[in-house]
């Protein structure tokens, strides 16, 4: 194979020094747009496979230009190869951890799809005056070789990381033909294992500039801010002496100053500025101008310290409610598109997301400008991770080999310089799951040489040999919790007692946790709560952003969006890279809901208090400010109180702004509580105007009171079925419901079926996943939170047969105004069984059904779920309920749940994650209404028991079952059923795809439960 492929270095020829990514008005062509293309084999001296090369000549041997395009076919710059045309240029390939190459570092296999690439461009006659002509690529993965009429220009490397090439002496003005082979395998490719597709091609911009005689190649104008409140201006100014005298201008600031040469550019001192935050992202516009180029920047006042165990901002602790974030589309892959990034950011910022980690590798340069613009706080994270090596035990890793160090810096270098004047970015990432070695801590050696004033960022130093702050990927709550606590002895992951004690000297983050695959995460709330309990926690980034899905059709030509496996890999990881909080539709999850709720950076608290001689009682509403530095001044707080979920009365809260940190308790006005039924009282905060990412009145947290907390709901009769008699009725209508033999059979006129007792859910992706291990049978105080090694739960749940439980009736009785059927369920080749006591009855005219739940003594496994399930008519429109909504909860994920009255069609009801599970459980229902045809069909009324508990509801298309085959949403079958599934109790979501298991308060363990409902029909 060729040597330049399995090169470890970071590129060859007439690359140019890595510089800023700058709005200048230096002239610009752009040469993105239709190019030429073919695609070859790869493999050098293929004579008559298709596309391959002329016979005995390697990929190295022919110069593009030699080449007649006519035949070739056309692409468009920026794209992946792979997600163009019909399929016949290749497929995506989704790998996490693996390598879809043999490992055999630097060497790649024969077998290495190759594009060539070609147009023409004109170069303006006015161009023949300029100093130097740079040819600029954003990004090509993965290796390329460039040529500009004729002349090889260099070879480019790192995929995600711009490149400049030096073309003077090759262009000349008037028509001029660039050609690119690019290379889908190269040595980078063993640097580059992030957790994504393999996506080949020129995916970024390429672009053309003419740097003129005196113009001003790099410039740095570093914007602090001082305990005084004055800015400090420190600039860099790279050009040569031609270009002196160089003029700042920033107009807010009244800044208007020339500097005649390099040396007089010197830090200044602006009295008084408005500081730059993720809350409050004041820019000021900047020029930096020669006589022959001018520049714009936009300066953000701020300072990043360290100080002990805190990470600080302006003087401010930092806690990070952040994301890791790819960049992926369905239809374009990695290819930028201004408008969808902007919206994507901007539905951060309405979810209460103040933080990105751009994983694992520098974004589009547009993306840093729009999150400078709409305020983040970004860890920049280099171009690299070598995961695939971790599985030999890290032999041969590229981090401790001196043949990559040049690579190594190069890619840290590159990062650093394109994006050094975005106040935004608060950290550099060195990259990610590389293991260690020398070549990491030569890295944070050049980051902390070339911008001392940003700490560097690297999980994977476990030992904190050379990074800044300490970083973990899903510690669980109680080695969180450990590692936040000033006294704790334990010793850290990897770490000696000094290790750990120097590791517990600095911030504390989480950089990849509550891994969000499929229905999840649960405990959100536990991490967020340790994050205020303990100062040195700093927050983290959720795991991850968005789904990766690739649009796609079937053999049928049925739309879907692909995961790994879907395209053909030899080796793949599945829908692991679907473990996004937003879905590839670009719809959010539930998870995200539940994620804003918790995170909210204002806190609302409700209490009822007594004070005064007559012990008069009074409702206070306490505002906690938990921003960073920004009071509550933008934001307006409503009230209003529903009885039986219908509004009786609103109003707004009337406070001062409160300050950041601070926390202001007023008291609410006087509110009646009716004699009967629920009454809630909501109080949520709003934008009380428009904001760069939302209107006024969007909703940033609420919370809920329950003004009549004595009341329990509606209560069951107590059903004795006394007429009742071992004579089987043929035939029994009892009110809505008819039954035959005592089966039901029909409902309200209507063809229905049940109860059937239900323990299996669709598996969750969690559910499915071994993570961190269980927490069923060891306390989660041990052992750092780990659990112990255990099967996934859908593989326990299997071999229980709780996917495939028989009934055998034991009993049958029916009268004139009861039946009752009780029934045995258990599974094949099991001892283990429960029994369902059902009672239907007629009492007052109404009716009811009991059942009793009651599991024999030999079951020692967490259960799914313990749930009834009925078999309704296909015509099913969707349902209204009262109850908690709008969108499904779980018992570890229900803080974005509020109690009120809410309606859905049957296809909203349920989520359409990437690959089918568990989905659309609404808990504590009062009330659900079934509509079809277009009008309210039946009623079902559920009945608190014993201790206050009510069931929860799902309405779906499909069963358990066949969520828990079907790899894909549209592979689901159409049935022509509808089921109704009420649940006296759920297992929990957990983050055990990656994380930790579901906390032992919230898995299920066999029990006896009482399901009791009553019948209307509308």
């Amino acid at each position: 194979m060729t040597s330049y492929l399995t090169d470890v270095g970071p590129g060859a020829g007439a690359r140019t020094p890595a510089r800023s990514w700058l709005h200048t008005d230096a002239p610009t062509l752009s040469l993105n747009g239709d190019w030429r293309f073919r695609l070859l084999a790869g493999a050098p001296g293929e004579p008559g496979a298709a596309g391959a090369l002329p016979a005995g000549e390697g990929i190295d041997d022919v110069s593009l230009v030699d080449f007649d395009d006519a035949s070739w076919e056309s692409i468009p710059v920026p794209s992946h190869w792979v997600l163009q045309g019909d399929g016949s240029y290749g497929a995506p390939i989704y790998t996490n951890v693996q390598f879809p190459f043999p490992i055999d570092a630097p060497n790649v296999p024969d077998d290495n799809p190759t594009g060539d690439y070609r147009r023409t461009f004109d170069v303006p006659e006015s161009w023949s005056e300029a100093e130097r002509i740079l040819l600029r690529f954003d990004g090509v993965e993965s290796r390329y070789t460039v040529w500009v009429n004729g002349v090889e220009i260099g070879v480019g490397s790192g995929s995600r990381l711009a490149q400049e090439f030096d073309v003077t002496d090759a262009v000349a003005t008037g028509e001029n033909t660039i050609a690119v082979r690019v290379h889908q395998w190269s040595a980078s490719s063993y640097v580059e294992d992030q957790d994504q597709w393999w996506l080949p091609g020129i995916f970024r911009d390429v672009t053309l500039q003419a740097r003129p005689v005196g113009g001003i190649d790099d410039v740095w104008l570093r914007a602090g801010f001082g305990d005084d409140r004055s800015g400090v201006i420190t600039g860099e100014v790279t050009a040569s002496e031609s270009a002196f005298p160089v003029r700042l201008s920033v107009p807010e600031l009244d800044i208007d100053i020339t500097w005649a040469s390099a040396d007089d550019v010197t830090p200044m001192t602006v009295d008084a500025v408005e500081p730059w935050t993720a809350e409050t992202p004041r820019l000021y516009e900047a020029f930096v101008s020669s006589a022959a180029e001018s520049i714009s920047l936009r300066l953000g006042f701020r300072s990043v310290h360290i100080d002990g165990d805190q990470f600080l901002v302006n003087g401010e602790r930092v806690v990070f409610h952040g994301v890791n974030r790819h960049e992926t589309h369905p239809d374009r892959g990695r290819v930028f598109d201004e408008e969808w990034t902007r919206a994507d950011l901007t539905l951060m910022k309405q979810f209460n997301v103040n933080a990105i980690r751009t994983s694992h590798y520098p974004p589009h340069p547009r993306v840093l400008d729009i999150a400078d613009e709409l305020g983040f706080w970004v860890i920049l994270e280099c171009d690299l991770e070598t995961h695939g090596f971790e599985r030999g035990g890290w032999a041969g890793n590229p981090s401790d080999d001196p043949g990559w160090r040049d690579a190594y810096l190069d890619r840290i270098e590159r990062t650093i310089e394109r994006d050094k004047n975005h106040p935004s970015i608060i950290m550099w990432s060195l990259g990610n799951e590389s293991g260690t070695g020398q070549n990491l801590a030569a890295m944070s050696a050049w980051a902390h040489e070339r911008d001392p004033e940003r700490p560097v960022h690297y999980e994977g130093d476990y030992t904190g040999a050379y990074t800044d702050v300490y970083s973990r990927m899903y510690s669980s709550v109680p080695e969180t919790d450990a590692i936040g606590r000033d006294d704790s002895r334990s010793l850290l992951l990897g770490c000696t007692a000094p290790e750990s004690a120097r590791q517990r000297s600095k911030p504390f983050i989480l950089c990849e946790y509550i891994h969000a695959m499929g229905n999840g995460p649960g405990a959100i709330d536990q991490y967020e709560n340790l994050v205020w309990e303990h100062p040195r926690l700093h927050g983290g980034f959720v795991w991850e952003w968005r789904d990766h899905g690739l649009r796609t059709r079937d053999a049928d030509g049925t739309e879907y969006f692909g995961y790994g496996g879907d395209f053909g890999e030899v080796v793949h990881d599945g829908n692991f890279v679907m473990d996004g909080m937003v879905l590839s539709d670009n719809t959010p999850s539930p998870g995200l809901y539940e994620y804003k709720q918790v995170v909210a950076p204002v806190r609302l608290t409700v209490e009822r208090t007594t004070s005064g001689p007559d012990a008069a009682t009074t409702l206070t509403l306490t505002v906690t400010n938990r921003r960073h530095t920004a009071d509550t001044s933008d934001l307006e707080f409503r009230w209003s109180v529903e009885t039986d979920g219908v509004a009786t009365a609103t109003g707004v809260v009337e406070l001062d702004p409160v300050a950041a940190g601070a926390v202001q308790t007023v008291a609410l006005p006087e509110l009646s509580v009716p004699a009967s039924g629920e009454a809630w009282l909501t109080v949520e905060a709003v934008l009380n105007k428009d904001a760069a990412w939302a209107p006024a009145g969007h909703s940033i947290v609420f919370t809920q009171f329950n003004l009549a907390s004595q009341r329990t709901g509606l209560q069951g009769p107590r059903l004795t079925a006394s007429d009742v008699s071992d004579a089987i009725a043929a035939e029994r209508q009892l009110g809505p419901a008819r039954f035959k033999h005592g089966e039901l059979v029909s409902l309200a006129g209507q063809p229905a079926s049940g109860p059937r007792l239900e323990l299996w859910r669709g598996p969750t992706d969690n559910d499915r996943g071994q993570g961190r291990g269980s927490y069923e049978h060891v306390d989660p105080w041990l052992n750092n939170g780990n659990g112990e090694p255990a099967p996934a739960y859908d593989t326990v749940w299997r071999a229980a047969g709780l996917d495939r439980l028989n009934s055998r009736v034991e009993l049958v009785e029916t009268g004139t105004d009861a039946v009752h059927v009780r029934r045995r369920w258990s599974a094949a080749n099991s001892r283990d069984s429960i029994v369902t006591d059902e009672r239907w009855q007629l009492v007052d005219g109404e009716l009811w059904l009991r059942t009793d739940i009651t599991p024999t003594s030999g079951w020692n496994i967490v259960w799914p779920r313990i749930g009834l399930r009925f078999e309704l008519p296909t015509d099913i429109d969707g349902a209204s309920w009262f109850g908690t909504g709008p969108l499904e909860s779980y018992p570890d994920s229900r803080h974005a749940a509020r109690v009120g009255r809410f309606e859905a069609a049957l296809d909203e009801l349920t989520v359409d994650y990437s690959r089918p599970q568990e989905t659309g459980h609404r808990s504590d229902l009062r009330s659900l209404t079934v509509a079809r045809g277009g009008n309210d069909w039946l009623q079902f009324d559920a009945a608190a028991d014993a201790r206050g508990r009510r069931p929860g509801f799902t309405l779906t298309r499909h069963t358990a079952q066949q969520l828990d085959v079907a790899r894909h949403p549209h592979e689901l079958p159409d049935d022509d059923v509808t089921y109704l599934y009420i649940d006296a109790v759920q297992n929990g979501l957990g983050s055990r795809a990656c994380g930790p298991d579901v906390w032992p308060d919230f898995l299920l363990r066999p029990e006896a439960r009482t399901i009791a409902l009553r019948f209307t029909a509308l």
